[in-house]
């Protein structure tokens, strides 16, 4: 998608309603548009790439916490998955929510792929780093660059910058002060297929992460893509595309290589 057509809003509902939905759900500071390289590669699914609240065309709303923000997701599935239920695939903070998701409505759920989430929250040093760089959060200067570090294409930095920058300062502090604490929760009812992921070159956060993960969902398989960074659903599409594919079909993923943390 060009810069140019990305300034409209970008649609929430993508693809023939057939099949089973997928729900893809974005990072912070980001909106549904980041999917875009998925959307393209999928023509044949039915996908719904939502903004959390307080992000994107919703930024006048305010952040609703990750259990109030998995009720809204799962509105959406009720009204728009394909028979009210869908796969999830959630990156950084869509991961979280996803994972909250999936504990407080499992009947909506078929998979979930969650992909650099520090569900389990930051280490002591990294919430001194970030907890210093969320003043700067507003400033476009800010995610400009953050833009060129991501990887983030050319044509589509402006509208990282742009989207980022208007995130309230409200909705910057909530979301870090519940991000950073972690928010696993202790139990699950749901027993399908459930995937966690890490960027080899991501936070070790994610990867601590795991273990613990797997203690509440026993059925947890997870994966190091290899080379990659955070936001890799952008630095290699091909291959996030392919995990996304695999994992609705058949409930399994190894990679390329099979890496295992």
């Amino acid at each position: 998608m060009t810069q140019k057509g990305r300034r409209q809003a970008y649609p929430i509902e993508h693809g023939p309603r057939t099949g089973e939905s997928i729900v893809l759900l974005h990072g912070g500071n980001v909106a549904g548009w980041m999917w875009d390289p998925q959307v393209e590669r999928m023509p044949g699914r039915h996908l719904l790439t939502p903004n959390l609240p307080g992000y994107g065309a919703r930024t006048d709303e305010p952040w609703t916490g990750m259990d109030g923000t998995a009720d809204d997701i799962a509105d959406l599935i009720r009204s728009r998955g394909i028979g009210g239920k869908a796969h999830l695939v959630g990156l950084s903070l869509g991961g979280i929510v996803s994972i909250h998701l999936m504990h407080r409505h499992p009947e909506l759920v078929h998979t979930c792929i969650a992909t650099g989430s520090a569900i389990t929250g930051y280490s002591r040093l990294e919430q001194l780093l970030i907890g210093a760089q969320v003043p700067l959060w507003r400033r476009r200067w800010y995610w400009a660059a953050q833009a060129f570090a991501f990887g983030i294409p050319k044509d589509s930095r402006e509208q990282y910058a742009s989207d980022a920058s208007r995130v309230s300062a409200q909705t910057n502090r909530d979301m870090f002060r519940q991000v950073v604490k972690g928010s696993l929760p202790e139990e699950f009812d749901f027993a399908g297929p459930v995937l966690a992921v890490s960027g080899e070159h991501d936070t070790r956060s994610v990867t601590r992460a795991f273990e613990p993960l797997r203690a509440v969902l026993p059925q947890l398989r997870t994966w190091i893509a290899p080379r990659m960074h955070h936001a890799w659903n952008i630095e290699d599409p091909d291959l996030f595309t392919r995990m996304i594919t695999t994992h609705a079909e058949t409930g399994t993923w190894t990679g390329p290589a099979g890496t295992e943390p």
